[in-house]
């Protein structure tokens, strides 16, 4: 790709030829060279782009007069959404872009999350939208390195205010474009889920083990978009294995809290990884702790973890139900599934005398995974806390046993 960057610039040409220019001609005025991709439906650009509306269709497996047919701009918009998601990935894989930026409204938002969802994580992929942070979004449709700018007073035409905004965008992502350092894949890549050390601290330990072990890990927060990029690395096979050991965002999406997507807890199996999983947090639902309490969690004995973020405690009968939901999730697992139960407790609040201990619940919670656990999944239950230095030589225990019999490739 040489020292000049190239940018996809993608958006409805025949509506916003001139702001999608602007975008071109700062990003050309910075030293980057550009290739522009048409994504509308109806009308034409004034000058042609270098992949048109007509390519972008076939793209998809589609064409513009099947979009136009379908008399419906949601169906339409979704053919062109297929298709610059399709040729936005060729580009990339043939050397021939190193970042992209899509402009546009709640129409472009939508085709521009699957565009750049196609993408691999460390390629530079921007967004200036209308709703950009906006609740519209949810967060399983964010990619995992997404950046987004509100695209302030451009809805019609150019002027100082979206100006500042466009040409803030342009140079961040032909920066991004020079400066990205993209993952190396030189040694084999282990994905952990955690929190932070407040409430589990097993990273602490596993992580320089792991790295002593030959390893390169990476720990995700899992709060909604740190597990919607694990998710998303695991369904691609990135990871040699994964330690899985935060699974507060299966309770999140079954409660209303911070979801990170039906398919959390499923990617892994899918793609046959190596799964080491643990209830850490399984108890606790997160949510946004400025918004009103959501439905399902009004009521519950909660814990303020700070202004952003407010976890309420599941009962004995709810945790009942994360037991049967895991044990569902972990049931088509393709490749091999070790499940730590701490028994004394999978947070560090919830030991003997902290602020959200509940004895009977982690009681119900234990044995309803001993009952349900399917027949693929090798049930590890250990008589420790989640946090204590047991967990972690239980869990390297059972990682050096799949490296010795080959399960898990150096």
């Amino acid at each position: 790709m040489g020292d000049a960057k190239t940018i996809l610039v993608a958006g409805t040409y025949d509506t916003k030829d001139d702001e999608l220019g602007y975008l071109a001609d700062v990003i050309r005025g910075q030293g980057g060279h550009v290739l522009t991709m048409d994504v509308s439906v109806l009308g034409d650009p004034s000058q042609p782009t270098d992949l048109s509306k007509h390519d972008v269709a076939a793209a998809g497996g589609s064409s513009i007069e099947e979009a136009i047919a379908s008399g419906n701009e949601n169906i339409a918009m979704q053919i062109m959404a297929r298709g610059s998601a399709a040729a936005a990935l060729k580009l990339y894989m043939d050397g021939e872009i190193d970042g992209v930026i899509v402009l546009g409204g709640t129409m472009g938002t939508d085709l521009a999350l699957d565009l750049c969802a196609a993408l691999p994580v460390g390629v530079p992929k921007y967004v200036v939208s209308t709703v950009s942070f906006s609740a519209l979004i949810p967060p399983e449709r964010l990619p995992s390195d997404v950046q987004m700018i509100l695209w302030a007073g451009g809805l019609y035409g150019l002027n100082s205010i979206c100006k500042a905004s466009l040409s803030q965008a342009a140079g961040a992502v032909l920066g991004a474009a020079r400066a990205v350092e993209k993952p190396k894949r030189d040694k084999p890549l282990i994905g952990m889920t955690s929190f932070g050390k407040t409430v589990l601290r097993y990273m602490v330990t596993l992580k320089p083990a792991l790295e002593e072990r030959g390893y390169e890990v990476a720990v995700f927060h899992a709060t909604g978009m740190g597990g919607r990029a694990f998710e998303s690395l695991a369904a691609e096979g990135a990871f040699a294995a994964v330690f899985d050991f935060a699974s507060q965002e299966v309770s999140n999406h079954m409660f209303g809290g911070l979801s990170a997507g039906a398919d959390r807890m499923t990617n892994a199996g899918r793609s046959g990884t190596p799964q080491l999983v643990a209830p850490g947090c399984y108890d606790l639902v997160d949510f946004v702790g400025w918004q009103p309490v959501p439905r399902k969690l009004e009521g519950k004995e909660a814990h303020a973890h700070n202004r952003l973020l407010t976890s309420a405690m599941l009962d004995a009968d709810e945790r009942r139900d994360v037991a049967r939901t895991i044990c569902e999730k972990l049931s088509s697992a393709t490749g091999p599934v070790a499940f730590l139960l701490p028994e004394q407790g999978g947070n560090e609040w919830d030991r003997p005398g902290g602020e959200l201990h509940d004895a009977e619940g982690l009681g119900a919670f234990c044995a309803e995974m001993k009952a349900h656990v399917p027949g693929n999944v090798q049930l590890h239950a250990l008589d420790t806390h989640i946090n204590d230095a047991a967990f972690c030589e239980a869990a390297l225990e059972i990682f050096d046993g799949w490296r010795a019999n080959g399960t898990i490739a150096d």
